[in-house]
């Protein structure tokens, strides 16, 4: 969120001793909009490296051409936790898992409790999430308000349950993470691949039966390498407890942002503030 809010907002929107803030407005602004209409009973937001280490030991291309933080942005990412603490919301961070590491776990643990949650991300990799109890607010520049996607919408997308994600990234490649997937396999074939066999370790194991030279080709040589794809693709689970229930604090949320110079928002937290029941 606060690279998407970082490149969507101008720099120059500066707060406090002339500091760039784009990306902390930004992402408030764009959770803040889903609070307001999902009311939920907590929030969290999530932090990790870039590339754990481990994907990287699997795959040496993983997020190999991700740019670098710009020098405007990486001290908003610094500020990042307390500002958004004191919103009242839950800020985890792990030095060995990804973000998307911990979204997962605490969508899953909140989802066996019985509950219903949101996961609001701009990668595609979290679709794996979807069921029942869990939709994902996916966040593309440009629109208004994050697009709700369930189960439905995942088979609608790619043709393939959430659950076959992974495999479904193993085989067609995920270029912004730099996966290539299987040579000569897109979109269709993948889909295909996994209706028929259910998964990758199964269309691998039917490879010899496959009546496209390419395909056949693809699985056969490509088998050790597509199973790595499929664990960088796969979350792991990043031992998180379930967050304890709390409404945002549009005061504390505003005065953090008048602190750093963010006044417009705070005017507006301010007004929020002021329609919460006592």
């Amino acid at each position: 969120m606060l690279f998407r809010a970082f490149y969507a907002l101008p720099d120059s929107i500066k707060g406090e001793g002339g500091r760039p803030v784009n990306a902390l407005l930004g992402t408030a602004n764009l959770i803040l909009r889903e609070v307001e209409e999902h009311s939920p009973r907590a929030v969290v937001l999530c932090f990790g490296p870039d590339a754990a280490d481990y994907r990287v030991e699997l795959f040496g291309g993983y997020h190999a051409e991700r740019p670098e933080v710009p020098d405007t942005l990486a001290p908003q990412f610094a500020d990042a936790r307390p500002f958004f603490e004191a919103f009242g919301w839950t800020v985890a961070v792990s030095e060995d898992l990804e973000a998307d590491d911990l979204l997962g776990t605490y969508a899953r643990l909140e989802a066996e409790a019985g509950g219903t949650v949101l996961v609001m991300t701009g990668d595609r990799d979290m679709f794996q999430c979807a069921n029942d109890r869990v939709t994902i607010l996916y966040v593309r520049t440009g629109r208004q308000g994050a697009e709700m996607v369930d189960p439905a919408e995942v088979r609608r997308r790619y043709g393939v349950d959430p659950e076959q994600v992974p495999d479904f990234i193993a085989l067609r490649g995920d270029p912004s993470d730099g996966i290539p997937g299987a040579k000569g396999i897109g979109e269709k074939t993948a889909a295909e691949l996994l209706g028929r066999h259910g998964s990758l370790e199964a269309a691998l194991d039917g490879a010899m039966r496959e009546t496209r030279p390419r395909v056949r080709a693809a699985l056969l040589e490509q088998r050790d390498e597509l199973l790595r794809f499929k664990d960088i693709a796969t979350l792991r689970d990043a031992g998180v407890k379930p967050p304890a229930d709390g409404p945002t604090d549009y005061s504390g949320a505003a005065a953090a942002a008048r602190e750093r110079g963010i006044n417009r928002l705070a005017e507006r937290l301010d007004g929020l503030a002021g329609q919460q029941p006592a």
